[in-house]
């Protein structure tokens, strides 16, 4: 069974009747034309309504910064043993570190690499 998402893609029918529900509804009506030409970015308002500190907190990138190419992660997708991938599992949170730590001192001990 696929586990991708799969998106409905409203007929013209569909699109009008929502399309009047929601001029319809008195709590959240649609947006004018001018409404939607006086509307600005966060970037640019956030600042002025919290502060030029809080705004950069707001508005910077999550996540880790990116590694330089070299030094990325590759994503991997292999077969392995269950009853090898469950005792690694089973020593808790980075278990896939110590996967990597394993084969790095394979391939060290097998001068399959260099010195680090």
């Amino acid at each position: 069974m696929s586990t991708k998402r799969k998106v409905h893609i409203p007929t013209d029918d569909e699109d009008k009747a929502l399309t009047r529900a929601a001029q319809g509804d008195r709590d959240n009506p649609p947006l004018t034309d001018a409404e939607l030409a006086r509307m600005r970015p966060a970037r640019e308002v956030l600042p002025r309504l919290v502060g030029e500190k809080a705004a950069q907190a707001l508005l910077r990138p999550r996540g880790r910064p990116a590694l330089p190419e070299g030094q990325r992660k590759v994503t991997l997708n292999m077969r392995c043993d269950r009853d090898v991938v469950e005792a690694f599992k089973a020593t808790g949170d980075g278990w896939q570190t110590r996967i990597n730590d394993v084969l790095r001192a394979y391939a060290k001990s097998h001068r399959m690499l260099p010195s680090r």
